[in-house]
């Protein structure tokens, strides 16, 4: 996983979206200590910059050495590389101790997990009874009609090849994945719990977000532009005169409890 976003790395960090302080607000809110969090697959740190000010202290890791040149630094933030698999003597140094972390958050990346190894270490990690796990993906951003519909056109025939199969997950909002979890306190289900981040963009921000996806380097490699002239011509008509507009994109947070086993 950590290979298909080497190349663009710089696009990733530039174009991706935030997300809300809502989001971040309700999660906070169902750890009952705010000490310690890890947050997996962190990426160039998207929410681990949110999570710093919420939290004392914040170990942000990911396999992709390149996505982490373009993290943050700050006080509270640790960033560590680590192997796509780690053992559990590996995560103990990696990482933390067993029984010592209050939220475990993974943004965008737990469709390429192998899960039943992960949520075993999420469960060894996490504080009992009141450790929580938190994961959110974000789908395709709603601009106008004019615009979605050239991009819809793009997602749905074009660029659908070149996808993962893991990206199925993605497009199903989470709804169809492994969350084997009790529901967090005040909520009777684990999710997905809906939110959404908006983003102002110009039509080269946008143009940027869709470098950074998976699926287009993977068809570049193969020698397909999925952004040819043709397709650019009727993004730039689509977008119009207007500098810079507002994108939506849908979040989607599945959210649970660990429990003592």
């Amino acid at each position: 996983m950590a290979e298909l976003f080497v190349k663009q790395a710089k696009q990733y960090a530039d174009a991706r979206p935030t997300y809300p302080q809502q989001l971040f607000q309700f999660i906070a809110s169902k750890t009952p200590s705010h000490n310690l969090v890890w947050d997996v697959g962190t990426g160039s740190g998207q929410a681990a910059r949110s999570l710093a000010v919420i939290y004392e202290n914040v170990i942000a890791t990911d396999a992709s050495e390149k996505q982490l040149e373009f993290a943050a630094e700050l006080p509270n933030v640790r960033y560590q590389h680590t192997p796509p698999t780690m053992s559990m003597t590996e995560l103990e140094q990696m990482v933390s101790p067993q029984g010592s972390i209050d939220l475990v958050t993974i943004a965008q990346a737990l469709h390429w997990f192998d899960l039943p190894t992960f949520y075993q270490q999420v469960k060894w990690v996490l504080k009992k009874p009141n450790g929580v796990i938190a994961a959110w993906s974000y789908y395709l951003p709603r601009v106008s009609d004019a615009v979605d519909t050239v991009f819809d056109q793009l997602y749905s025939t074009d660029v659908r090849p070149y996808w993962d199969p893991a990206r199925k997950l993605v497009d199903d909002n989470y709804r169809s994945i492994d969350f084997p979890f009790e529901p967090v306190n005040g909520a009777d289900h684990t999710g997905p719990f809906e939110f959404v981040t908006e983003t102002v963009m110009n039509l080269g921000d946008f143009l940027t977000y869709i470098k950074s996806w998976s699926a287009y380097q993977t068809a570049k490699e193969k020698g397909v532009e999925l952004l040819g002239e043709d397709v650019i011509q009727k993004f730039k008509l689509a977008w119009g005169e207007d500098g810079q507009k507002v994108a939506k994109f849908p979040i989607y947070l599945r959210i649970g409890r660990a429990w003592d086993a």
